[in-house]
């Protein structure tokens, strides 16, 4: 899957110059790096909901899903919620038992705390197929159980489908648990990528190694 170079301005300011790339088919890609590094900047250009300074989608021809970082219900029960983007109710139902929300299929969705918002707003995304989904801290409400079943119904997922998942998260352990690939962004540039095992531990930038030594990653000599 092809990313064409874009870059992202807001005033005078260029929060985000990101090269031309490819992502791989049926991978997780995890995006990390230091709050105001670009990362949910990118997450919002490459799904279309903020236009590049080229004014042309770097993405073309692929069908996409994205989760935003704030997640909501629309003025229905839970269960429509997720038949909103599918009508298989079979499924439907096998998504909210993976994410332990089957007794609230009644409940207003509306009306849901942050973590049950966050676990109806990731299964509803996953009711139809993409070749790319993209999701920016989707575990960011949950807790520990909840991140735990949201990261093993995503890996499912692109199993099952093949799709290519972008994660943007915050989080090194969840990278690690999750990713195949991480591309990592210092200052709005993508300054390194690479298998994950290779950049968490044997980083090629020095910005790389002072982010991952910060958050207890001790890189190997």
């Amino acid at each position: 899957m092809k990313i064409a170079a874009f870059t992202k301005t807001y005033g005078k300011k260029m929060v985000l110059r990101f090269p031309a790339c490819e992502l791989p088919q049926g991978r997780i890609v995890a995006v990390i790096g230091a709050n105001g590094s670009g990362k949910s900047t990118l997450a919002k250009v490459l799904s279309g909901i903020e236009p590049s300074d080229q004014r042309v989608r770097p993405l073309m021809g692929v069908s996409l899903g994205y989760l935003p970082q704030k997640s909501y219900g629309f003025h229905m029960s839970l269960r429509a919620n997720l038949l909103l983007n599918g009508g298989d109710k079979a499924l439907a139902a096998r998504r909210m038992d993976a994410l332990k929300i089957r007794d609230l299929e009644k409940a207003r969705a509306d009306r849901l705390s942050g973590g049950e918002t966050a676990r109806m707003a990731l299964a509803r995304l996953l009711m139809r197929p993409y070749d790319l989904v993209i999701l920016d801290e989707p575990t960011a409400a949950m807790d520990r159980e909840s991140t735990l079943l949201a990261e093993q119904l995503v890996k499912d997922y692109v199993r099952e489908t093949g799709c290519t998942m972008l994660l943007v998260t915050h989080s090194l352990q969840q990278a690690r648990r999750m990713a195949q690939e991480v591309l990592f962004l210092y200052n709005g540039t993508l300054v390194e990528r690479g298998p994950i095992a290779q950049v968490l531990h044997r980083p090629e930038r020095e910005e790389t190694r002072q982010f991952l030594e910060f958050y207890g990653f001790a890189p190997e000599a």
